[in-house]
């Protein structure tokens, strides 16, 4: 326990020093696929300004998502009825090494269900957590609240399975349809998420810093304003108040989407998707909060919280445009399959998906790029084509820990930077690159 306290305190303090704050992260990632396409694969910098410039608003859709998750839950985990059940299920926690094990457990079970959800709820536990327990460590809480998150791709809102055993799907000619069952309920893959269900809360527990050196949450702070400060003065008595006040139209609002949620889930059965999970956020605010002028407060509060993600995810498009316009994806991909054989080819699949993964932090993305490459050599070796698609969801993964595009959303609604949690994340993805690969070897 010594040696991983060590062990962890150093990767703390490598991090703390070393990592540029998350927006200068994807612009250093910016020049390094820039110059990658340059002189790995023969582009001209015109060329790859291009792609970049190509790629740039393709994400506008995604982020605007993402902005909406965060807003939604953080205007929900803010109505009373959602307060006390937060403030119930922390109450479970009476130390802080029962609190960091907590958190871990609620953020892999949810993140399995749903990784939208499961970020937000995971997030907004942890503040929780931190205001109730003394003297827990808030950087390991909310790298705990956050590491739950590498079981999405295995979970049941996984892209690459849910993908592969539709219908029409974009490699139906060379894999066919896949069934779940040899996916995301394979004995491979459920031996791996609950292998990294249990290790995950000890190891994080392991972590906990000595008591002298904690950084402790310092309560929801004097910063935060009060929305309608600076509102203008209205008439309490005015028609527009009157609307603004009444309970009857939030609830006929959001009688209108909870109808739409029901008819769609007995319609499609549990097939959340992001979409869903924000209507749901949503509407379950403008109820729970009463009034509109009650649910809009705390929506502007709410939107302070995106910034971060509205700057950075372009980036990223633009990095994600570069990589695949160029070939640099595919040429990466190569080098692993040259070095590989029949035994070898899933794990380093896998590797191969999780440094793609720093590039190109989208499952869908990631699929489009590297399934065509794979899957055919995979044919060839005769490998099992469902344990290659995990491996390329599973890469996509868990990377994550070490990549700021994620964890925004939950940096946001914490309060904290990306230095303050990815110390704790680096030595997260080793535990868990080793509990994978040992999956992928031994199936």
């Amino acid at each position: 326990m010594h040696v991983f306290r060590v062990l962890t305190n150093a990767s703390v303090k490598m991090v703390q020093r070393y990592l540029p704050d998350a927006f200068l992260f994807a612009v250093i990632l910016t020049f390094i696929v820039f110059l990658g396409g340059i002189f790995i694969n023969g582009k001209s910098p015109m060329e790859m300004i291009g792609f970049w410039g190509g790629g740039f608003w393709s994400l506008l859709g995604f982020t605007m998502q993402m902005v909406l998750i965060l807003i939604t839950g953080h205007t929900l985990a803010s109505t009373d009825i959602c307060k006390k059940g937060l403030r119930s299920l922390a109450s479970l926690a009476k130390s802080p090494g029962q609190a960091i094990i907590l958190v871990t457990l609620v953020s892999c079970v949810a993140n399995w269900i749903n990784w939208g959800f499961g970020l937000v709820i995971s997030a907004l536990l942890a503040r929780e957590l931190a205001n109730q327990v003394a003297k827990v460590d808030y950087r390991l809480l909310v790298a705990s609240a956050y590491s739950g998150f590498v079981v999405w791709h295995g979970g049941l809102a996984g892209s690459v399975p849910l993908t592969i055993a539709t219908e029409n799907h974009s490699m139906q000619d060379i894999i066919g349809i896949i069934p779940t069952s040899e996916t995301m309920f394979s004995a491979m893959n459920l031996t791996i998420v609950i292998a990294i269900m249990i290790v995950l809360p000890m190891v994080n527990r392991l972590m906990m810093p000595a008591e002298k050196d904690r950084i402790v949450f310092k309560g929801e702070g004097a910063a935060v304003e009060e929305t309608a400060a600076g509102a203008e003065a209205m008439d309490a008595n005015s028609p527009a108040a009157k609307m603004e006040n009444s309970k009857l139209l939030s609830i006929l609002v959001s009688l209108m989407g909870i109808v739409y949620l029901v008819s769609y889930f007995a319609e499609k059965g549990f097939a959340l998707n992001l979409d869903v999970v924000i209507m749901a956020f949503l509407f379950l605010g403008i109820l729970l909060h009463g009034t509109p002028r009650k649910f809009l407060d705390a929506m502007n509060d709410a939107v302070k919280t995106t910034s971060g993600i509205v700057v950075q995810f372009p980036f990223y498009a633009g990095i994600i445009g570069m990589i695949t316009a160029s070939g640099l994806a595919a040429t990466m991909s190569q080098w692993f399959i040259s070095i590989s054989t029949p035994t070898t080819f899933p794990l380093f699949t896998f590797w191969s998906a999780g440094l793609l993964n720093i590039f190109i932090p989208s499952g869908g993305g990631q699929w489009a790029v590297q399934a065509p490459i794979m899957l055919p050599v995979a044919s060839e070796l005769g490998v099992s084509h469902a344990k290659v698609a995990m491996a390329i969801a599973w890469g996509d993964a868990w990377t994550n820990l070490i990549q700021p595009f994620w964890a925004l959303p939950v940096l946001a609604l914490a309060g904290l930077g990306a230095r303050d949690i990815m110390g704790y994340c680096l030595m997260l993805l080793l535990v868990t690159g080793t509990i994978i690969s040992l999956g992928f070897l031994i199936f």
